[in-house]
């Protein structure tokens, strides 16, 4: 293989290597087969997931919504969400994906590979953001922020100063002050979710994923690599899933991080509308998941209802677990009835 071909941005190999011919997304086993997320850590995700949905149908004044999950997986969420309903509410489920359709999905999931138009319900993306293919810039012995190039096998050099937007989105939300610092350059995502948010005419969008904020930021980036439950170094050759935490304040045009001042409608000139940043702990507590242990008391009136509470407390621990899922990030937005997507 010459240079020309072998060497290229992260951003491009990571494309090719998770989503090109034989790309580690579009493999059968899906990524159940490599990590776990929160859907897949317990059913107590996908039923907070459904409260919200309720939340949702009733600011709008309807009972019949949309949900929508961008970066579906095998469709996991969407039909747990279905079957945790009441019946008097009425879901249209979309599972948005690259990968085709699972064999076995509830036939209420209506499979896509892109957002449908005019979204009224719940758009949810849950660890996907992290996935949307971003270049990594890393700053040279005068300081000079420069592409990371890499190869088939993983060995990085670095390539041409980084310039325009990808310079100006490093200034504001990502700046590299020392020789050697590194970041994943977020704006791919950014635009990748305003797109996403534009698709709603009404109610929630919703992203969840590992994150950080501008005072957190990791100082050498955040480039990883996952195969078969294991952290791994990040080889785009597509036998290992490629990604990196998320800038989500950037996402959402905040200024501050969660329990700041970064509530709804924070944020400089420019941020998407009513914007809010908080851990999965918070958001997970408002929807009535909790790691509490069930009183000592039951144990002895109800044996088998204490041991049903005591599994539910515990995965809700992991769910809310800090070091672990609970210091995952929320990002919302919410667009009220009337006021229509930003038409990206």
């Amino acid at each position: 293989m010459d240079e020309t071909c072998q060497w290229q941005g992260w951003r491009e190999a990571t494309e090719r290597a998770l989503y090109g011919p034989g790309g580690f997304y579009l493999r059968p086993e899906g990524p159940a087969g490599h990590f776990r997320t929160s859907v897949h850590a317990s059913p107590l995700f996908a039923a907070a997931v459904a409260r919200l949905l309720g939340e949702v149908a009733e600011e709008l004044g309807t009972d019949e919504v949309d949900l929508v999950d961008v970066g579906a997986g095998r469709g996991e969420l969407p039909a747990s969400v279905l079957a945790a309903v009441g019946p008097s509410l009425r879901v249209r489920a979309y599972a948005v994906e690259r990968a085709a359709r699972p064999d076995g999905l509830d036939p209420r999931v209506e499979w896509t590979d892109r957002v449908p138009q005019g979204v009224r319900g719940l758009l949810f993306a849950n660890e996907w953001l992290d996935n949307v293919p971003v270049d990594v810039a890393e700053a040279d012995e005068e300081g000079t922020a420069r592409y990371v190039e890499v190869a088939p096998d993983g060995t990085e050099r670095l390539g041409s100063p980084v310039t325009g937007r990808d310079a100006d989105w490093l200034a504001r939300w990502w700046p590299l002050r020392e020789p050697g610092a590194r970041a994943e350059i977020g704006r791919p995502r950014d635009e990748a979710w305003a797109a996403a948010v534009g698709h709603v005419a009404a109610g929630r969008a919703v992203a969840v994923d590992y994150a950080h904020v501008r005072d957190s930021r990791p100082p050498f980036g955040s480039l990883t690599g996952f195969r078969a439950g294991r952290e791994v170094p990040p080889v785009p050759d597509g036998t290992c899933d490629v990604t990196s935490h998320v800038a989500l304040d950037a996402c959402g045009g905040l200024a501050a991080g969660p329990g700041e001042d970064g509530g709804a409608g924070a944020g400089p000139p420019g941020a998407l509308p009513r914007a809010e940043l908080v851990t999965q702990r918070e958001a997970l507590a408002r929807l009535g998941v909790s790691g509490e242990r069930p009183p000592l008391a039951l144990a002895s009136t109800d044996p088998t209802g204490y041991v049903r509470a005591l599994a539910s407390a515990g995965e809700a621990a992991e769910l809310t677990a800090r070091g672990g899922l609970g210091d995952f990030l929320w990002l919302t937005q919410r667009v009220p009835a009337g006021g229509g997507g930003r038409g990206y």
